[in-house]
């Protein structure tokens, strides 16, 4: 017999946190300092959901849930993402399948799958026509989603530690009159993501001005760090460090000292495939990012990363970057 599959109610509460907080366990367990677990984990869960199913929370949230004989044997979660102000969304609004998403082990032969499949379902009645899910770079819900036509899009690469180091060459902070520098690189920067997948980041005509206008809000923004790299009469980089959104953590997990790095280019990996000059500028910029993080206590950071930019991914690696976790697109 198959799983029965519906909508998480109020009165469900108590077996689906059971299932959020093993699965949280499972993944502090690959890393520790990666994936903490926040204090009062069951409470801090408990009014997350409720928020959600209150319709209160941010984004149009749905919670799934699968059963067999009465017991609570699966857990999904899923959203619709906001398109972000640079890209045209022209392909669609994507609905995002998150990570904490639990099957438990003993559950019946397919479940894990019937419980996929209904979520996807009701991401496109939600009116999703691009489907994502988000997962662990390594493991058993990742090889499920391989199955079922999805493949890695960004990658998201984590390291634990850094150090505080305030003489790193060539690297300085940015101020207003490196808005135009940094606005010509993040169109270089855009103009490699749409070869990578123009489907996914799919531009708006006006990204320029509108990436613009978030680079004067963003200095004045105290919670995060700019930086750029000068060569020649121009930024040959940029990087900016900030918190990480709530959006690329489940809830179980503590994000106080977490950060994240998303706004990030140079001109060594311009070329998808091959670095130029060793990565030097690039590891420049990395270690002001790391010693920006070390001076507000933050211990661990994802820096976003297009699975299909070979040369970004080999010089985060050679910085000791590594695979966390992974947004993959289905076909």
């Amino acid at each position: 017999m198959s799983a029965q599959i519906r909508s998480v109610t109020v009165s469900d509460l108590p077996q689906v946190l059971d299932l959020l907080i093993a699965d949280a366990e499972q993944r502090h367990m690959k890393n520790p300092m990666l994936w903490p677990v926040v204090e009062n984990v069951y409470q801090h869960i408990d009014d997350a959901v409720r928020t959600a199913l209150n319709k209160n929370s941010t984004f149009e949230e749905l919670w799934l849930l699968a059963q067999d004989s009465g017991r609570t044997i699966g857990v999904s979660h899923a959203l619709m993402l906001p398109i972000p102000p640079i890209y045209a969304g022209e392909s669609g609004l994507p609905g995002l399948i998150l990570d904490d998403c639990f099957t438990v082990e003993d559950a019946p032969l397919g479940s894990e799958e019937s419980l996929l499949l209904a979520t996807e379902t009701a991401l496109r009645d939600s009116g999703a026509t691009l489907l994502l899910a988000s997962c662990l770079a390594e493991g058993q819900r990742r090889s499920l989603l391989e199955r079922h036509g999805y493949k890695a899009i960004t990658l998201y690469m984590g390291k634990v530690g850094f150090e505080a180091d305030n003489a790193i060459d060539n690297v300085r902070p940015a101020n207003l009159d490196d808005i135009p520098g940094i606005v010509a690189a993040s169109s270089k920067h855009r103009d490699t993501l749409s070869q990578i997948s123009a489907r996914f980041w799919n531009i708006h005509p006006d990204a320029d001005e509108r990436f613009g206008g978030w680079m004067k809000v963003s200095l004045g923004l105290t919670d995060r760090d700019m930086f750029v790299v000068d060569g020649a009469g121009q930024v040959e980089g940029y990087i900016i460090t900030q918190p990480i959104s709530r959006l690329l953590v489940p809830t179980a997990h503590e994000i106080k000292e977490l950060g994240v790095i998303d706004d990030f280019y140079h001109i060594d990996f311009a070329h998808i495939s091959e670095i130029a000059n060793d990565g030097r500028g690039v590891s420049n910029l990395l270690l002001a990012a790391e010693s920006a993080f070390a001076g507000r206590n933050v211990e661990a950071a994802l820096v976003v990363c297009p699975a299909g930019w070979i040369s970004k991914i080999s010089v985060l690696e050679q910085q000791g970057y590594r695979p966390a976790k992974v947004w993959m697109l289905k076909d």
